[in-house]
């Protein structure tokens, strides 16, 4: 059958009537009677030269014929229908899969996300959170936002907002921390990166204690327990300025320390999209501001 001769219409009305088991139903749902829902049904039958519907005292039940034919026209309908509503303002919109470290996407992404799509309103942004753990290829992601030193393996890498670290706390166990050294009582917060504590503390100008505190491998979960007052986080203050204000968390001292940046990577083997450009100019252009 040639897609000239594709009856449409006829389809239409066998998937509606496939998925509420009903003529009256499906009729209801395409604004049309339920003798011409029917009469569209059974001249697909004629025309495939097969039975798709046993006509029951109360509703419907698909043949074999019919259970083979569904999965296709609603696969069909259903693509159409996404392809169509792709559709803003006279554009077609464009997917873009971000892979997105949890901390940055809480911390700075959301509150911006808006602003975004006003710019932007042609792509159509997927986010996948993560623990900067990301697979490109793996998970399909068009891109990723990362921490670290840009420096991984069959990606490029655009740098994004630094993210220079200090310790944060709950407001009362901020009151015991008069100098550097009063940290030595407290229990120190570890992320997954193990030098961390150590490098602050040598840029405090001090040798580090044992650090036993529980690790995290997620910095927004290891603030929300310093937040509980269950210790002293290592994190950037930058990514947590509505906790800060807010009050909730307080940052004792001003010495910071480096450990990377955030960084928008993609496979070296991508050809950036214009929704991928997009959003990196966006990125630039808000961290600027």
């Amino acid at each position: 059958m040639s897609r000239a001769q594709l009856p449409l219409n006829a389809l239409r009305a066998f998937e509606a009537s496939a998925r509420h088991l009903s003529f009256t139903k499906a009729a209801i749902e395409l604004c049309v009677t339920q003798a011409a829902v029917s009469h569209q049904v059974k001249g697909l039958e004629t025309r495939l030269g097969a039975a798709l519907f046993r006509r029951l005292p109360r509703g419907l039940a698909l043949t074999d014929e019919g259970l083979a034919l569904l999965p296709s026209v609603r696969e069909s309908f259903d693509r159409l229908d996404d392809t169509l509503a792709r559709f803003e303002g006279g554009r077609v919109t464009e997917v873009l899969s971000v892979g997105v470290v949890g901390t940055f996407a809480v911390g700075w992404l959301l509150p911006r996300l808006p602003a975004f799509r006003e710019a932007h309103p042609f792509v159509d942004l997927r986010l996948f959170t993560n623990n900067n753990r990301a697979d490109l290829a793996g998970e399909g992601l068009d891109c990723a936002i990362r921490f670290g030193d840009g420096a991984w393996h069959g990606t490029e890498a655009a740098p994004l907002l630094p993210a220079p670290m200090s310790p944060l706390c709950a407001p009362a166990v901020a009151e015991r921390l008069a100098e550097p050294q009063d940290l030595f009582r407290e229990t120190l917060l570890r992320s997954y990166r193990a030098a961390d504590w150590p490098d602050w503390f040598a840029a405090a100008g001090l040798s580090p204690p044992p650090i036993r505190g529980p690790v995290f491998d997620s910095s927004w979960v290891m603030v929300e327990a310093a937040i509980q007052g269950l210790g002293v986080a290592l994190a950037p203050p930058n990514m947590f300025t509505r906790d800060l204000a807010q009050g909730r968390l307080v940052r004792p001292f001003d010495i910071e320390v480096g450990a990377g940046r955030y960084w928008l990577a993609w496979l070296k083997s991508k050809v950036p999209t214009q929704a991928m450009k997009a959003f990196l100019a966006w990125l630039s252009e808000a961290e600027d501001g």
